[in-house]
C-alpha cells in the first residue's frame, strides 16, 4: 500500500473515531437509559416490573402466603376483653411495613359482639403478634375471635431490627390480687434502639393461650439491660405452661445481596 493510500486510511479512521465520539456516543447516552427499579419494566432479573431482582419492592406472587395461625380473646375484667393473634410469615428477608387489620369478636351464635381495627407490620421470616386491649363488649360473652388482614400490602426486601434484643429470665408471679409477668431485655447491638414494643402471651400446659399484654420501651442503650413488666388485674386460675415474649420494631429496608 502506498503512502497516499495509508494516509487516506488514517484520515478515514480518524473521521470514524471522531464521529463515534462526537455524535454516536452522545446520542446513545441521551436516548439509552440503564435498567433501574423505577423504569416500569421487567428487567435486571426482576419477577415483575420494578419488583424482585435487585429492587427493594418484591413480587407477592412469588412469595409464600402469610397466614393467621390463631386469634383469641380474654376477659380481663367484666365487660372488657383483650385480643391477640399470631401472623406467620415464612418468607426470608421479605416483610410489610404497614398493613391494616380487623379483630372480630363473636358470641356463641356467631353474632358480632365487638370489633377493633388498626395497622401493624409483618416481620420477615417470623411470627408477628397483634394485640388489642380494652375492647368493651357490655354484657355479651365472646366465644370466637378472628383476625382479618387487608389485602393491600407492599412487600419489601426487609430485615427485623428487633433481633438484637435478647429476652431472658421470663417469670409469671402473683402481683397483689392480680398477676404479672417479668423478663429481662438486653440490647446486644453496638447502637442504641428506640421505640421497641413487647407482647407477652401466657399459655397453659396444653398450649392454649389464656392471657396477653403489651408494654413498650422508649430507648435501650447499647449493651444495656432492663426489666420489663406486664400486669393483669386478676390472678391466673390456670397452671402456666409456656410464656411467649416478642420484641417488635418496624422492619427496615434491606439491600439485595
Amino acid at each position: 500500500m502506498s503512502w497516499a493510500s495509508r494516509r487516506r486510511s488514517y484520515y478515514l479512521l480518524g473521521f470514524i473515531i471522531f464521529f463515534v465520539v462526537a455524535v454516536v456516543l452522545p446520542l446513545f447516552s441521551h436516548f439509552y437509559k440503564a435498567p433501574s427499579c423505577s423504569d416500569g419494566k421487567k428487567n435486571q432479573g426482576e419477577t415483575a416490573p420494578d419488583k424482585g431482582g435487585p429492587c427493594i419492592l418484591l413480587d407477592e406472587r412469588v412469595l409464600a402466603p402469610v397466614s393467621v395461625l390463631w386469634a383469641r380473646s380474654f376477659e380481663v375484667r367484666s365487660g372488657s376483653y383483650s385480643a391477640v393473634a399470631y401472623i406467620e410469615n415464612s418468607n426470608k428477608n421479605a416483610g410489610v411495613r404497614s398493613v391494616g387489620y380487623r379483630f372480630g369478636l363473636y358470641d356463641g351464635q356467631n353474632l358480632l359482639v365487638a370489633e377493633r381495627t388498626g395497622t401493624t407490620f409483618i416481620m420477615p421470616n417470623s411470627i408477628t403478634p397483634v394485640f388489642e386491649a380494652n375492647i368493651e363488649v357490655g354484657n355479651r360473652v365472646v366465644a370466637h375471635t378472628y383476625l382479618e388482614l387487608s389485602e393491600s400490602r407492599v412487600w419489601e426486601r426487609a430485615k427485623n431490627p428487633a433481633t438484637v434484643i435478647s429476652i431472658t429470665n421470663r417469670e409469671v408471679t402473683k402481683d397483689g390480687n392480680g398477676a404479672r409477668a417479668i423478663a429481662t431485655i438486653e440490647n446486644t447491638s453496638t447502637a442504641p434502639i428506640s421505640d421497641a414494643s413487647f407482647i407477652v402471651v401466657v399459655f397453659d400446659p396444653s398450649g392454649t393461650a389464656h392471657a396477653a399484654s403489651m408494654t413498650s420501651v422508649a430507648r435501650l442503650d447499647s449493651g444495656a439491660k432492663q426489666q420489663i413488666i406486664f400486669t393483669w388485674p386478676e390472678p391466673f386460675s390456670l397452671r402456666v405452661g409456656r410464656v411467649d415474649i416478642f420484641a417488635l420494631m418496624s422492619p427496615v429496608a434491606d439491600k439485595a445481596d
